[in-house]
């Protein structure tokens, strides 16, 4: 029985660590992301996310073939509440999708990393109102902290920083819907982008007749990166999707201080957007919230390690896998 146990938290340990690798691979691919659609900036916004959704599919239908997924994604489709749970993430993916693409070919890359670093405190209020997880003391601090940031950079503004909180809120409840259906990433991804696909088509379709279609009218370099949308699309968000699955919610969120890290730096040194010190002021608010909910998280998961015993099956964490 005691070594039951010990294997069976080995098979825990092994599939967070796993978790934390397609984190880590998703977050650093998104935020290098305002390279790439850098180069699409003769591509209207709606286009670019209609051929990211064309291609995507196109790419996982090739991965499913690979992997024998199909009747994996016919079983999951057959559910009506996940079909529709899946159905409603692809709305919120796609609001997430036109949103930052806008930013990064309007210049707006900083504002957007502002985005993705309020999302994790967003996750974690969603999984408070939601989920009925329970903050700790830091946490609060933390959440706190992050509402004063988005007070002083509306104040420094003149306007809330509604990218900025588009893309939070859009992020954070697709990350949500994806926790709580539980399905693995390609048929997840490929029924979200299933979805969206007849509308994709139709933008493209319209764009073509009206002579304005990047696909057919910027070179075959714009239409070699339009296609590369698919896999540049899906592969972060297959392993997202696989992160969801195997770690939790807050410590999801905790990784993706990696994306508007490299986003936040790219604005400054690559695309010189300018900040103003009221700017710079509620960034440093954004970044201490960051840090004590960081600090908190931290310490709870050392406290947590040290009280577990491997003598008890009570203390097993079960990880669905992928």
């Amino acid at each position: 029985m005691e070594r039951l146990i010990v294997i069976e938290k080995q098979t825990g340990r092994s599939q967070a660590a796993t978790g934390l690798i397609y984190g880590a691979v998703a977050y650093g691919l998104w935020g290098l992301f305002p390279l790439y659609f850098a180069l699409l900036d003769s591509v209207s916004p709606v286009e670019v996310v209609a051929h990211r959704v064309v291609w995507s599919l196109v790419f996982l239908a090739v991965a499913l073939f690979v992997i024998r997924g199909w009747r994996n994604l016919f079983r999951t489709m057959r559910s009506t509440r996940t079909f529709g749970l899946l159905a409603l993430a692809a709305v919120f993916l796609s609001i997430n999708w036109g949103v930052y693409v806008w930013a990064v070919q309007n210049d707006d890359v900083v504002q957007a990393s502002l985005g993705y670093f309020i999302n994790p405190l967003v996750s974690v209020g969603l999984g408070v109102v939601i989920l009925r997880e329970r903050l700790r003391h830091l946490q609060w601090a933390a959440v706190g902290l992050a509402v004063v940031a988005v007070v002083v950079l509306a104040i420094a503004m003149g306007h809330p920083p509604w990218i900025s909180l588009v893309l939070a809120t859009s992020f954070g409840i697709y990350g949500l819907l994806k926790k709580v259906v539980g399905v693995g990433s390609v048929p997840s991804l490929a029924i979200e982008t299933l979805v969206l696909t007849p509308v994709a088509l139709m933008i493209i379709l319209i764009a073509v007749r009206g002579g304005h279609a990047g696909l057919v009218h910027d070179g075959p370099g714009t239409t070699a990166l339009l296609i590369m949308l698919g896999p540049v699309t899906a592969i972060p968000l297959i392993a997202f999707g696989a992160a969801a699955t195997r770690i939790p919610l807050s410590s999801l969120g905790l990784m993706q201080f990696l994306t508007p890290t490299l986003q936040f730096i790219m604005g400054i040194t690559i695309f010189h957007e300018t900040m103003t010190t009221g700017s710079w002021v509620g960034f440093i608010i954004v970044w201490l919230a960051l840090c004590l909910f960081g600090f908190d998280i931290v310490r709870h998961s050392r406290s947590v390690k040290g009280q577990q015993s491997p003598s008890r099956i009570d203390d097993l964490e079960v990880v669905k896998p992928d």
